[in-house]
């Protein structure tokens, strides 16, 4: 279920990677609760085995005056790390404020690493590190904002070569790249997954294609776009991976009302018999199956908000929040997908909510199921007629007014 990881956790950036041990692990940035800005001075590791158990292996480098994890640089925040093994070592790529690009190394994925090293050419040149081994074992690494560069990488995984350094690999005027490469291989073919802003907001995530990890690349398409996530998203950044024979894309969304406070994300893709990816949508269910609407379903796995609706934080648990919803004839509305009503015959729904307004559900076709009214300042269950429905739908939730939700179900 989307998103990922407990919810008091803020990963975004997230690179996936499936590791020796057959577990995959991901490595990302981190943000703060309640903080409108990106990003922090620590980066967090997370591992599962089964796309819905999720191990918390905490913090696994850190960057400040008491662990100087970049020496050069004491307090620049942490941005967008990668991470790989080769020959029995995890190697991790960090980059943060103003264009630093290091390396720290370790002896297991989760490490711990520290002091990282400046990766020369790299360092002061842009950000987002991505790096990728072949199947010959020659690494490489790419990152830039705007214009990609990229580079084979030495034996031991730290130097650039320089006589191998590629600029423009994927450009702003004719890929839409804005930032957050990533790259990996699939048959003979190389996919570059990186942040595209070539619908107006850097929300999609997209992909081009080549021959050879160098290029030339050719765009091939949108793999996601988390618009409408938030009100404030901004930006989108993940990468792909397969795992256990399915492919998924990893990507975050934005909550709190801000472009920050970023969730981690999956959504299972398919490729066509050319290598091409399928755009796929945002998703409550994620990589899970569709949510059972007679269990409780957490508000906070909304996966698109339109007008004022947005996930808030209170204590560790998200709820969403619709506030003046309705105003000026608009009407807000967040979307859960997908919910599954089986063949069961049920007559209410219940919902834990607080505020003062109305709720309308809507299912397919913009068919109304239930309508139910909240005026009360602390949380309680509601209860009200609904029409029965059965099978896998969609559920939007329609606003009127000033409304929090907590939970749901159907009965």
């Amino acid at each position: 279920m989307n998103p990922l990881l407990p919810e008091n956790c803020f990963m975004p950036d997230a690179e996936a990677r499936v590791m020796p041990d057959g577990r995959l692990y991901l490595y990302g940035s981190w943000d703060l609760p309640a903080n409108p800005e990106y990003c922090s001075h620590v980066m967090h590791c997370f591992s599962t085995d089964d796309m819905e158990n999720w191990t918390d292996h905490g913090v696994i480098f850190r960057n400040d005056e008491v662990f100087c994890g970049i020496p050069w640089n004491k307090k620049a925040k942490l941005y967008a790390p990668d991470a790989i093994e080769k020959d029995g070592k995890y190697f991790l790529y960090v980059c943060g404020t103003p264009k630093i690009e290091g390396i720290a190394v370790a002896d297991s994925p989760t490490g711990p690493f520290s002091a990282a090293e400046r990766i020369e050419f790299a360092d002061g040149d842009g950000i987002d590190p991505t790096v990728f081994v072949d199947e010959n074992g020659q690494g490489y690494l790419f990152w830039g904002q705007f214009s990609l560069r990229g580079a084979k990488l030495s034996p031991d995984m730290k130097k650039i070569v320089p006589e191998s350094l590629q600029n423009g690999i994927l450009t702003e005027w004719e890929h839409g790249f804005h930032e957050g490469a990533s790259i990996r291989r699939r048959g003979n073919q190389y996919y570059m997954i990186y942040t595209d802003i070539s619908r107006g907001k850097a929300t999609c995530m997209s992909y081009a294609i080549a021959n050879t990890p160098l290029g030339p690349y050719k765009k091939g398409g949108v793999i996601i776009d988390n618009i409408y996530c938030d009100p404030g998203t901004w930006n989108n950044h993940g990468s792909i991976a397969e795992f256990k024979g399915q492919w998924y894309v990893f990507y975050h969304r934005s909550s709190q009302g801000s472009h920050a406070c970023r969730r981690v994300c999956a959504e299972p893709i398919s490729f066509d018999e050319n290598g091409f990816i399928h755009e796929v949508e945002q998703t409550s269910q994620g990589a899970s199956a569709p949510m059972n609407a007679f269990l409780p379903i957490r508000a906070g796995t909304a996966c698109r908000m339109i007008g004022k609706c947005r996930i808030e934080q209170i204590g560790e648990k998200e709820v969403l929040v619709s506030k003046n919803g309705g105003h000026w004839g608009i009407s807000d509305w967040a979307e859960y997908k997908y919910l599954n009503f089986g063949k069961k015959i049920f007559s209410s729904f219940s919902v834990s909510a607080k505020g003062q307004g109305n709720i309308t559900l809507k299912t397919d076709g913009n068919e109304e199921i239930s309508h139910i009214s909240i005026d009360n300042t602390d949380f309680e269950w509601k209860t009200a007629p609904c029409k029965n429905i059965q099978g896998i739908h969609p559920l939007w939730f329609f606003f009127d007014g000033n409304v929090t939700i907590d939970e749901f179900f159907f009965e």
